[in-house]
């Protein structure tokens, strides 16, 4: 049995669907299978039932799957271990953000780490919390910028700022007569929000809890409140331009807008406006803690910090 072979059934498992595990493993789907069989064979049990539409682990495949997952964290522990033998700032550092951070975060911290640490090459990826989680545990990312909360066995999290929510609208909409606003102000009008697995979508609804309510009762009345929901902060901005309602972003965001001055405006929550608290997540593990230290020093550097 080979890492591969151990790696594909983890893959698999999770996205049961031979097709997608081979894309995620980066290779086609007849090698993941044949690979699979081989390891089956070799165990002498049947690790997954299969069927024209789903591959699902028996329940002692579910338990070779567990163990897979602990075999995969430990031999990437042991790639971190020979890394810190060597300079901790000249090794590649893998860093993931989800999808609401990284495209307003990477353009400013990256010069910045480039100052610090100039002989580290950087690699960089967006995605789901749930998807930066697993590759974190899996040792394929080197530490991931996230939202809290966010809690990981044998994983540090520390939180770098306090971000706060804002409110995007046209600017001759109603709203933009008044200089704060408060969460219940929003509930009249079409608030447009990211889809469904985007953690910043749930923040919204918690500070907001009047829009959860308000969802809720335009959906038993039959009527669909937003138009669509937005797969991007960028989407729904352009929603926003377009008239289709209002939406709430997180300061960085907001501050990004591409749109000529006087098309789009932003106003504040009244105090205590709603926010989030941006941390930097690693493996208990990792022994490059300088190589830490230089991303938490760079991304402090950038003072995306609330006022």
């Amino acid at each position: 049995m080979t890492l591969n072979e151990l790696r594909y059934i983890v893959t698999l498992a999770q996205e049961q669907h031979f097709g997608r595990a081979a894309e995620r493993c980066f290779v086609s789907q007849p090698t993941l299978s044949i690979a699979v069989k081989k390891l089956e064979k070799e165990l002498g049990v049947a690790l997954f039932e299969r069927s024209k539409t789903r591959v699902q682990a028996t329940p002692l495949g579910e338990r070779i799957v567990a163990q897979a997952q602990l075999v995969l964290e430990q031999s990437a522990a042991i790639k971190d271990i020979a890394s810190a033998g060597k300079d901790q700032l000249s090794s590649p550092l893998s860093v993931g953000a989800i999808f609401t951070i990284g495209p307003y975060l990477f353009p400013h911290f990256i010069p910045q780490l480039q100052q610090l640490a100039p002989q580290m090459p950087l690699y960089v990826e967006e995605g789901y919390t749930s998807t930066l989680r697993g590759r974190l545990r899996k040792g394929e990312l080197d530490a991931v910028i996230i939202a809290l909360p966010f809690t990981e066995p044998d994983v540090v999290t520390q939180p770098l700022y306090d971000e706060p929510f804002v409110v995007l609208m046209p600017s001759d909409h109603p709203l933009a007569k008044y200089e704060a606003l408060t969460p219940e102000q929003l509930c009249e009008d079409n608030v447009l929000l990211l889809g469904e697995g985007h953690c910043f979508r749930d923040q919204v609804l918690e500070a907001c809890p009047q829009l959860q309510q308000s969802i809720e009762k335009e959906a038993g009345s039959g009527h669909i409140r937003t138009a669509a929901d937005g797969s991007s902060l960028e989407t729904l901005r352009h929603m926003v331009a377009s008239r289709l309602g209002i939406t709430v972003l997180p300061l960085s965001a907001a501050a990004a807008s591409q749109y000529a001055t006087g098309v789009l405006v932003t106003r504040p929550f009244v105090s205590p406006a709603p926010q989030r608290t941006v941390a930097l997540a690693w493996r208990a593990s990792f022994p490059r803690h300088r190589a830490i230290d230089m991303l938490r020093d760079a991304i402090n550097q950038c003072q995306l910090q609330s006022p």
